[in-house]
């Protein structure tokens, strides 16, 4: 029963200090009886002070998942700009799309004429002839091309002012213009891919120049120079130069890369045409001595 009494008394305690803090009441402390009524109504205050915390949670997590829009972006470079951003921004783009169709394409004619290099050393020199070789050769292939011209010009050799150059000069000449024409085909778009190297950098820049030049002023206009009105519009001008650096340099790297393959594919094209000539002269002059003999014979 003693026990009892005191843990009611320290129970009686508790719950008074409770609401002598929370409510601010120091009456109710006097009355042991009031301490009972009291209980019921800390209850809800520490219900009320207890009830903020999921939302002080639920608002200390909010910042950690929010988006932070950038109004000043590619996007605002677009809407906002005028005529030469877009008109900067469209060149830009034309050149890219035009560079990498460029070096796309270029990338596939050289691997088929290193593919075609290999189907000509394992076909063409089997062959009895020059033209049964050339036969077996793709329809396009420039191997073909230069081994059927080789073949025209010995067939070909007419004409009142052709008669005055020699067989072996002649069939030189010819094959020597079919390299040249081979060369001038894998060489196409090249020059495009050069000139978007040396000027993309440049557009892009006169891009960045007419933006900052807006931005100027509009801050001499408004007369407001805050960091906010500083920053976005020069940033946005900014994106000029790196779209600029971004179609130039793959042209350039492209470039260089195909220049460099080139080489190898006209390598192996004068080889094929240095034989291939030599095959002719040889033929052409077993011939021709050939006739002399026969016709030396008639004589005697």
């Amino acid at each position: 029963m003693f026990k009892n009494t005191r843990l009611s008394a320290f129970f009686a305690a508790v719950l008074l200090s409770v609401s002598a803090a929370m409510v601010a009441a120091p009456a109710f402390a006097d009355a042991p009886a009031s301490a009972a009524a009291s209980a019921p109504a800390a209850a809800p205050v520490d219900a009320a002070a207890a009830a903020p915390a999921p939302a002080a949670v639920e608002g200390a997590k909010a910042p950690a998942t929010e988006e932070v829009h950038n109004p000043f972006g590619p996007e605002a470079v677009w809407n906002e700009g005028g005529f030469v951003p877009r008109a900067t921004l469209i060149l830009l783009s034309l050149m890219s799309i035009g560079s990498w169709y460029i070096i796309v394409t270029k990338l596939i004619d050289q691997m088929k004429i290193f593919k075609q290099s290999k189907e000509t050393s394992a076909k063409f020199w089997k062959a009895p002839s020059i033209a049964a070789g050339s036969a077996m050769l793709k329809e396009g292939s420039p191997f073909r091309f230069i081994a059927e011209t080789g073949t025209k010009a010995t067939a070909h050799h007419d004409g009142a002012l052709l008669e005055q150059i020699d067989l072996s000069t002649w069939v030189t000449m010819s094959i020597q213009r079919a390299v040249e024409k081979v060369q001038s085909r894998l060489q196409d778009g090249l020059s495009f891919l050069a000139t978007v190297g040396s000027t993309a950098p440049f557009i892009g820049l006169f891009g960045t120049v007419w933006g900052i030049y807006g931005a100027l002023t509009n801050i001499g206009m408004t007369g407001n120079a805050s960091i906010d009105k500083v920053a976005g519009p020069v940033g946005e001008a900014l994106i000029m130069t790196a779209f600029g650096l971004f179609v130039a340099v793959p042209a350039v790297l492209g470039y260089n890369w195909l220049v460099r393959r080139n080489k190898s594919a006209m390598e192996d094209v004068r080889s094929f045409s240095a034989d291939v000539h030599s095959v002719l002269i040889s033929g052409a002059m077993s011939t021709s001595e050939a006739g002399r003999a026969a016709g030396a014979k008639k004589i005697g």
